[in-house]
């Protein structure tokens, strides 16, 4: 017997005629309202039903068999198909974007306070332009073959080159590795190291994001104080001797902004020495140092071959390039380009040729010359805006506007992206309830002179209400 369908077709709709069957159909199946193994009319009944050509009929069902919900058996008709015994409908879950506690919105363009994205309208997008159109001719014009995974060798040279200048680091482009971003470089080394079940200190207040990917990568983060000098070593040796790997931000604590010390430094170097640990070290901001003379990288002092360096174009260029880097010890280039073959190769190769080209030709260094202009008067006219509020000097790219332990930060930012408001709560940064304190970072690259005024008297105005 076969079984009446209840379709109705809107003529006047966008969507094909085909294409309104198959949906139909396919929601009577999955809401149980077309058992399993019932008949399904033939191509001219249902034709004639619904009052469309034949051929209309017969691609819904052909694409109905390709998802395999019904079944075409010759003479003996078409059938809904087969499904497991107990089989229930599938709901959609509603969308939620990856780490929600973090990013508001992707794709959109940056508002005041928002951390992480470097000033949009300093960006020499002209000049950006045409080294792309130039990179991306001759990219189509290459012979087709695979590209090293490593990354393009003529921007391993340049990052080589920029570090020994900038960072202090003595490295060749073999030790060179280019990553998509600071989380394909933060998964490449993880993966290398085989750190899978290792505990690994990592700095309280600490970024959140390497925190979730240490738990995703199966690594029990060991929470290690900081304080005016950085990171605390002899707590963390207190509390995780046996560690793998301590994961710190030496140039610029992420989010506190205080430079680790000489001293500080030379303990870490030698814990990971005695023990055999690595230190991974995230090159957050160094390049944007706005409080007098960068320090060397951590891995200019490593003698040991300990140190794996990690740093990106995000802060510095664009995070829509998703371009990082990684820098590791001469004894491990050869495991890591293996890793990077199989797993985690370069990304596009014409926007890897392009930032080469933007470096080699001395613009790189003249724009973060520009961008550290330009980020410490804004960071001067916040502070001016904030007026006696208690804040901290600097934080990185941002100013920390201390709260009273107890304000619920993270209410107040969620309340602020509704005026167009994006700080980032202090918060989350910390991973044991106890030792959390209240702020709010604002972000100081995208502030614009006009709105300033009015969006400080916002903020304060929320931080009394909500918090």
């Amino acid at each position: 017997m076969e079984t009446p369908l209840d379709l109705s077709l809107d003529r006047a709709a966008k969507l094909p005629l085909a294409e309104q069957i198959r949906i139909g159909i396919d929601r009577a199946i999955r809401e149980g309202r077309l058992a399993p193994g019932a008949r399904l009319p033939s191509w001219r009944d249902l034709a004639a039903q619904l009052g469309v050509a034949r051929g209309t009929v017969r691609i819904a069902y052909e694409r109905l068999i390709d998802t395999q919900l019904i079944v075409a058996s010759g003479p003996a008709g078409t059938h809904v198909a087969d499904q497991p015994p107990g089989a229930a409908p599938i709901d959609a879950a509603p969308e939620r974007i990856p780490l929600a506690g973090m990013f508001h919105d992707f794709s959109a363009p940056p508002v005041l306070f928002q951390m992480g994205v470097p000033a949009q309208d300093a960006f020499p997008f002209k000049h950006w332009s045409r080294i792309m159109a130039r990179a991306a001719r001759a990219g189509a014009a290459m012979p087709v073959s695979y590209p090293d995974p490593r990354g393009e060798p003529e921007l391993r040279r340049e990052i080589a080159a920029y570090l020994a200048l900038a960072r202090g680091i003595s490295c060749t482009p073999a030790q060179i590795l280019v990553t998509g971003g600071y989380a394909g470089a933060l998964g490449l080394v993880l993966r290398t190291l085989g750190l899978d079940g290792a505990k690994g200190w990592m700095e309280e207040p600490g970024y959140p994001i390497a925190r979730t990917a240490l738990e995703l990568a199966r690594v029990t983060p060991v929470p290690v104080r900081v304080d005016a000098e950085g990171l605390v070593v002899a707590e963390g040796i207190e509390a995780a001797a046996d560690a793998a790997f301590a994961i710190v931000t030496p140039g610029q604590q992420a989010p506190l902004g205080v430079t680790l010390s000489l001293a500080r430094r030379l303990a870490l170097l030698d814990w990971a020495g005695r023990t055999g640990a690595w230190i991974i070290e995230d090159d957050y901001l160094s390049e944007l140092q706005l409080k007098g003379r960068a320090a060397a990288a951590l891995a200019s002092l490593d003698r040991a071959g300990r140190v794996i360096h990690i740093g990106t174009f995000s802060k510095t260029l664009s995070p829509a390039l998703r371009l990082g880097f990684v820098m590791v010890p001469p004894g491990l280039a050869a495991r890591f380009g293996d890793v990077a073959a199989c797993l985690a190769p370069a990304p596009n190769a014409a926007v890897q040729r392009a930032v080469a080209e933007f470096m080699r030709e001395g613009h790189y260094l003249r724009h973060l010359r520009r961008m550290k202009r330009l980020y410490a008067r804004r960071r001067d006219a916040l502070k001016a805006r904030l007026g006696g509020a208690p804040i901290e000097a600097m934080a990185g790219l941002a100013i920390l506007r201390h709260l009273p332990d107890g304000t619920r930060d993270a209410a107040i930012a969620a309340e602020a992206l509704a005026f167009g408001l994006a700080p980032v709560p202090l918060s989350p940064w910390y991973a044991a309830p106890g030792s959390r304190r209240a702020g709010l970072l604002l972000g100081v690259t995208n502030l614009r002179d006009r709105p300033l005024a009015d969006a400080c008297a916002r903020l304060e105005d929320l931080i009394r209400r909500v918090g």
